[in-house]
């Protein structure tokens, strides 16, 4: 039986040593669509994307890709299945060249396939294309960023987790890495987001997750909460109104 769910959370009990950080969360994330997990610093968004990543073993509960069990499968079985992860904050080898990193990105792929899908990959980022053999660490931050992603579409994933996208990106770069995200779920890909930027975020996804000490307190298509007026003091705890993202998540 085919279902519209990609990701499923079932009583998702997880953290570190004795401190959980999800408690008993559930959820459902729909294939193609972007859904936006939103939330104060400590709710547990990050810590969402970790434990479908395989970083974190959940202690209790479940996660289902396509109906299927991923609990605690590691990262290479995880890529495998389609699962590509972009972190926060910088991860690029920055000594070594642009392609040199996609070389790397590609590396359970094999050099030939590597090879082949780059050119395809840099077709989204003609500014990276263009410092192909520059040391990613010579790369505006933006381009970076861009580099990161690029990485990842290499796997030609059937499900992006990115975690705070924006942080330190000028807003017309936000803009360009948004608009990718929107292009790839368009084209089929599930992304799953974590962003405090939420207004700009809200505006190309398709569904928007709160959280609260590791619990779901709401679910919405994000246009409806893109029309509270209330969503930022709401869900970020007015941190957001006051000032720039931090970029310490949980």
């Amino acid at each position: 039986m085919t279902t519209d769910t990609c990701i499923e959370f079932k009583d998702v009990v997880a953290g570190y040593k004795d401190f959980m950080i999800l408690n008993n969360l559930s959820f459902k994330a729909k294939r193609g669509t972007i859904t936006l997990l939103l939330g104060p610093n400590g709710a547990g968004k990050s810590t969402v994307l970790k434990a479908l990543f395989g970083l974190l073993k959940p202690r209790q509960g479940d996660i289902l890709l396509d109906g299927v069990s991923v609990a605690g499968a590691s990262q290479k079985v995880l890529l495998a299945q389609g699962i590509a992860f972009v972190p926060q904050g910088r991860n690029l080898f920055g000594q070594l060249s642009v392609f040199e990193n996609l070389e790397l990105g590609g590396i359970t792929l094999g050099m030939k396939t590597t090879h082949e899908r780059i050119p395809e990959v840099l077709e989204f980022f003609p500014r990276v294309k263009q410092r192909l053999h520059s040391p990613a660490a010579a790369l505006s931050g933006g381009e970076q960023k861009q580099l990161e992603i690029g990485r990842a579409l290499l796997l030609r994933p059937k499900v992006i987790l990115i975690d705070e996208p924006s942080i330190g990106l000028s807003p017309m770069v936000v803009a360009d890495v948004f608009k990718l995200l929107r292009k790839l779920a368009d084209q089929g890909t599930t992304v799953l987001m974590v962003e405090q930027n939420v207004k700009s975020a809200l505006k190309i996804s398709d569904e928007a997750i709160a959280l609260e000490s590791g619990r779901l307190v709401l679910q919405k298509p994000a246009s409806e909460l893109l029309a509270d007026p209330n969503i930022e003091r709401l869900f970020l705890g007015g941190a957001h109104t006051s000032a720039a993202p931090t970029t310490a998540t949980v």
